[in-house]
């Protein structure tokens, strides 16, 4: 299992279309969205949805799954195809991004879903701390009325203007 959910397609497709590891990387991303949705839903019962969306994506996206599995040192065991080695395949974020959420899937499937919480929560409980502590998953116009709530300040005006042409105007 582990073996397939590193094996990328341009090393599958070099290699007579052997099994790639796609349908594990779909299964890793549900089980972690799972995972960590849950975790925020519980850690954070007064946030709505509003907030709660934005911290997980603040959590889990493409950099920050990269960067774990930069890591696990994952890259060195990717079965990659010979184009990607040569433009430095080992090191996308993509590729790491999408081999990460592959090896999730294999691990809930080798183990079961209890024990790839335990695992998952082990990666991204500093992330989720983190990123609550610095008010991932708010907008800068909502963090400055909090802001501003909180040292007694009122709610700040705010001042719209806009340049450009009808078709392609700017506001700020």
């Amino acid at each position: 299992m582990l073996e397939l959910a590193l094996t990328h397609r341009s090393y599958a497709y070099e290699f007579g279309g052997l099994p790639t590891n796609e349908r594990l990387e779909f299964l890793g991303d549900s089980v972690l969205g799972l995972v960590v949705t849950e975790e925020l839903y519980t850690k954070f019962p007064d946030l709505d949805e509003s907030r709660l969306s934005p911290l997980r994506s603040g959590v889990v996206n493409m950099r920050a799954l990269a960067q774990i599995a930069r890591e696990l040192e994952l890259g060195q065991y990717l079965r990659i195809g010979k184009g990607e080695e040569t433009t430095g395949g080992r090191d996308k974020n993509s590729i790491l991004a999408d081999s990460f959420e592959a090896l999730v899937g294999a691990i809930y499937l080798d183990l079961g879903f209890e024990k790839t919480q335990e695992i998952i929560l082990k990666w991204f409980r500093p992330s989720i701390e983190s990123a609550n502590a610095q008010g991932i998953g708010i907008d800068s116009k909502t963090a400055l009325q909090e802001l501003c709530a909180a040292r007694g300040l009122g709610t700040p005006e705010y001042e719209i203007t806009e340049s450009g042409p009808d078709h392609d105007k700017s506001f700020t």
